[in-house]
């Protein structure tokens, strides 16, 4: 019988929640034995091989990139779940998002107090993934259907809620796993 697959990445965000999955120590054999990973940091895979049962994604979305690999995960992923406040509600990177997306260019590669730019030319390689006027927790854009919050939530909590997923069971969160006091 084949394993579940799982996939993971991370969007505009700092991958401490990845980190967090790391903590989990040596139950990632046990999650080993639960699931393939697919797309990951943890495999370096750079794009989803096949269906996944489940897709866990950190970061919200700052760029055109972003959104289209959460396209990705939501095209291929079963459950597609938020890990962490910046795919939950934006985190810091949406931070800017009360300021005018020129300003923010502006005071990074030109005005901003270290920048040493005496030629004062911002990128625009057409590599370059192009910028979103604001930052988007991942509901704004598709279907998730589990929300884990925390920044980053604990590597107890990952555990939880992955392996009840994986194994089909439900998500059991107590308030110790999510308290942040």
């Amino acid at each position: 019988m084949t394993k579940p697959r799982i996939a993971t990445v991370s969007l505009a965000g700092c991958f401490g929640c990845h980190m967090s999955l790391l903590d989990i120590d040596d139950r990632i054999l046990q999650l080993i034995e639960l699931a393939d990973f697919d797309r990951s940091p943890v495999d370096d895979i750079k794009h989803i091989s096949q269906r996944c049962a489940v897709g866990l994604v950190e970061g919200g979305c700052c760029n055109e990139e972003n959104v289209h690999v959460l396209y990705e995960f939501r095209e291929n992923c079963d459950i597609l779940v938020s890990v962490g406040d910046c795919a939950t509600m934006g985190g810091i990177p949406a931070l800017r998002n009360n300021i005018p997306l020129k300003e923010c260019i502006k005071e990074a590669y030109i005005d901003g107090v270290t920048v040493y730019n005496p030629d004062r030319v911002t990128p625009d390689d057409p590599d370059l993934p192009l910028l979103l006027n604001k930052v988007y927790p991942c509901h704004e854009v598709v279907k998730i259907d589990y929300f884990l919050p925390g920044c980053p939530p604990t590597a107890d909590a990952i555990w939880a809620a992955v392996t009840a997923l994986l194994t089909g069971k439900p998500i059991e969160l107590p308030y110790e796993l999510l308290k942040y006091d």
